[in-house]
């Protein structure tokens, strides 16, 4: 603890003596200095024992007393000490009654005690302090680092908790709360996401203070915290986050816990950052062996790393970036964000996740139905609702541009099939104007949203043009029976029927029809694609 008024009273060398304020003096004393100014406030800066003589002061005025009090009072100063035996035989009663109206703490000090000598004792118990400070936070940090080489991040949340006589709280990469302690402090934690998910916004290292109470949900709760967040990682961005929630503002002792508690968690983001550089260059050899139809010794090579995900259906993700867009910064991954969503939702759930960078494009395989899948689709969903809002879903803009394609549901022996449904719906959603498009959802709807493309429309165009023409000449109408013919699948009578003339009227129609368009209607790749220009004009 900090000197008070209240030790230094009972300092046996001092022999100081209350004259006012008797009930405030257990205010902590930053300083002892000493000013026979008439107005000294211009070189306080509050947290002082002010020592004075009165030399220049009229300390039996009342008016010019309280004037003086007062101006003390509200500069911050937290007592003063008045030198008896020096101007003044005993504190004038003015001054003593300008003390006590103003509640400042008044001290008597006997002329046989020099200021020096407060100075000192103020000054020795300060340092005394910080040692004590110094001492607790070295010990503090071995006894993080010991929790953390003991337990893991858990254990190192439960020993900071147990420093700072509060609760502590770790984020992973997309905001969500990995870890707290005591275990009450999830449901605080679980309240602060919006403000971690500021704090990753800003260039790491970045930190805020934060206030508010929850509810109370245990006995160590509390309601009206004060929460520090710390962002975590030496990269661009954040990869996790540390909160910690106090009574009130951190100690010296507890401000060393908190520092080294970053320290390591920092240093276990990274070694993590390394551990998964590693991992992903062992799955880019495991999707190389099943895309080259080598599922066994794919299996083989992921072991239990990736096991689990190629015991069961999964499904392949390709995430494409081109062009990649270049941050304000000339920084930034396109993929961040999709990565961060995917890995952090398959960690919580324990999933099996393989993600690998590809160049311009990002390769995952997910479990069929996992949490994984259902992350990629929400993340890309959000993604897709602010590009149409006019955003581009990100403060730094590093996912505009990503487009995603996700695979049907296959095994190792099919992973090269699903990874080629995967480009197929990532192509389709390219030219859709879309961030993210199944495979399935191609395969159980119509083939007509295909035919957008303007090459197709143009395709259409041109073979149907000469058609037009001469229906436009009045000289029949060759483009509706066309098509009534092709829906009837070349039955005469029922499409005749259709157009509500005779058969031998429709035969002369489709004879024209070829003349000229120069192609034979027996051709089922000539009625093929007249059906598709038909169903493609039909929609523009």
């Amino acid at each position: 603890m900090p000197p008070t008024l209240a030790s230094l009273v009972h300092h046996s060398a001092l022999k100081l003596t209350v004259r006012a304020g008797e009930d405030r003096l257990d205010v902590p004393v930053r300083w002892a200095h000493v000013s026979e100014l008439a107005d000294p406030v211009p070189y306080m800066e509050g947290g002082e024992l002010l020592l004075i003589t009165a030399l220049k002061l009229d300390a039996e005025d009342p008016e010019a007393m309280r004037r003086y009090v007062r101006r003390l009072a509200k500069a911050g100063v937290v007592g003063l000490g008045f030198a008896v035996g020096v101007n003044y035989e005993d504190i004038p009663k003015a001054l003593v009654d300008a003390a006590e109206e103003e509640g400042l703490p008044l001290l008597e000090v006997p002329r046989r005690t020099p200021f020096l000598a407060i100075s000192k004792a103020v000054s020795a118990a300060i340092a005394a302090d910080q040692y004590r400070a110094v001492t607790a936070g070295f010990a503090a940090q071995r006894e993080l680092t010991k929790q953390a080489l003991t337990d893991g991040p858990q254990g190192l949340l439960r020993a900071l908790a147990a420093q700072v006589d509060g609760w502590a709280a770790l984020y992973d990469a997309s905001g969500a709360v990995v870890g707290a302690a005591p275990e009450w402090a999830g449901r605080r934690a679980g309240r602060l996401t919006a403000e971690v998910e500021r704090l990753r916004e800003r260039p790491a290292p970045a930190s805020a203070v934060v206030g508010g109470g929850p509810e109370r949900s245990g006995p160590d709760d509390r309601h009206d915290d004060r929460v520090e967040l710390h962002s975590l990682g030496t990269g661009r961005r954040p990869r996790a986050a540390l909160a910690v929630g106090t009574a009130s503002a951190l100690g010296t002792a507890e401000r060393y816990a908190v520092h080294s508690a970053i320290a390591l968690l920092t240093l276990t983001t990274e070694r993590s950052r390394s551990l998964h550089a590693a991992q992903q260059r062992i799955g880019a050899a495991v999707l190389g062996m099943l895309l080259a139809g080598e599922p066994d010794h794919a299996r083989a090579v992921a072991g239990d790393l990736y096991g689990g995900l190629l015991d069961a259906p999964f499904r392949v993700i390709v995430a494409d970036a081109t062009p990649a867009p270049v941050a304000a910064d000339g920084g930034g991954d396109p993929f961040d964000g999709l990565t961060e969503a995917v890995e952090s939702a398959a960690a919580r759930a324990g999933e099996a996740v393989l993600v690998v960078p590809e160049g311009d494009r990002l390769v995952a395989l997910v479990a069929d139905g996992g949490a994984a899948a259902e992350a990629c689709a929400q993340y890309t969903a959000t993604l897709e609702n602010a590009r149409a809002a006019g955003g581009t879903g990100s403060e730094s803009g590093d996912e505009d541009g990503l487009v995603v394609g996700l695979s049907a549901p296959a095994g190792p022996i099919a992973a090269a099939a699903a990874y080629k449904q995967a480009e197929q719906a990532l192509s389709v959603a390219r030219r859709r104007g879309r961030v993210f498009v199944e495979h399935e959802q191609l395969a159980a709807g119509s083939v007509l949203p295909l035919l957008a493309d303007d090459a197709v429309k143009a395709f259409a165009d041109g073979l149907l043009r000469a058609l037009h023409e001469h229906d436009a000449t009045g000289r029949g109408d060759l483009v509706a029976s066309l098509r009534a013919w092709l829906s009837r699948h070349g039955q005469w009578d029922a499409a005749a029927a259709d157009l509500g003339v005779h058969r031998h009227t429709l035969r002369y129609r489709m004879r024209r029809v070829e003349e000229i368009l120069g192609r034979s209607l027996d051709d089922p790749d000539v009625r093929m694609e007249l059906w598709l220009a038909l169903k493609t004009t039909s929609t523009q």
